[in-house]
């Protein structure tokens, strides 16, 4: 997902568009529990501020189709993502070394970055009420997937 920006580092232009439709292989996906990502759409631009700092603007639109917790069906799972921040600081947050932006940049490991922020740890299909959750000596504990991950909430607290 490489963007050119060589016009925008000149000066000719303003702004460089951003219109993408992207998905993801299979390798990238299954390591991180999510079955299929495709058509993905990115659309935005990138700017370059007086600091000389080039900003990057984007909406994230897709549909990621995770594996239900309970019944292990195919759930889809609808996600708008906005993506507003200087370059440099979205690729820190990613981990990602870079010391100064080249004509081209690649922006695939922040949106991907951002994706995974956004895709639930579980998820319950909307028909896995009906499934037997109980059997001979064993049944399932509802508290649990009501109540999230504990661990996460409190960063709620914080804010």
């Amino acid at each position: 997902m490489n963007i050119d920006l060589t016009r925008l580092r000149s000066g000719v232009d303003k702004f460089t568009a951003i219109d993408l439709v992207y998905s993801f292989d299979k390798d990238m996906l299954n390591r991180n529990g999510i079955k299929s990502l495709n058509d993905v759409t990115i659309n935005g631009t990138i700017t370059r501020n007086s600091l000389d700092d080039y900003v990057l603007d984007v909406n994230v639109k897709g549909t990621a189709v995770l594996t239900c917790a309970i019944t292990l069906a195919d759930v889809p799972y609808e996600f708008d993502i906005i993506i507003n921040d200087e370059l440099l600081n979205l690729y820190e947050e990613s981990s990602i070394n870079v010391k100064n932006i080249g004509n081209t940049i690649d922006i695939l490991p922040i949106v991907w970055e951002n994706i995974l922020m956004e895709i639930p740890t579980y998820i319950v299909s909307p028909g896995a009420s009906s499934t037997k959750i109980e059997g001979n000596g064993w049944s399932l504990n509802k508290d649990n997937l009501d109540k999230g991950n504990s661990e996460l909430s409190k960063l709620k607290e914080l804010f």
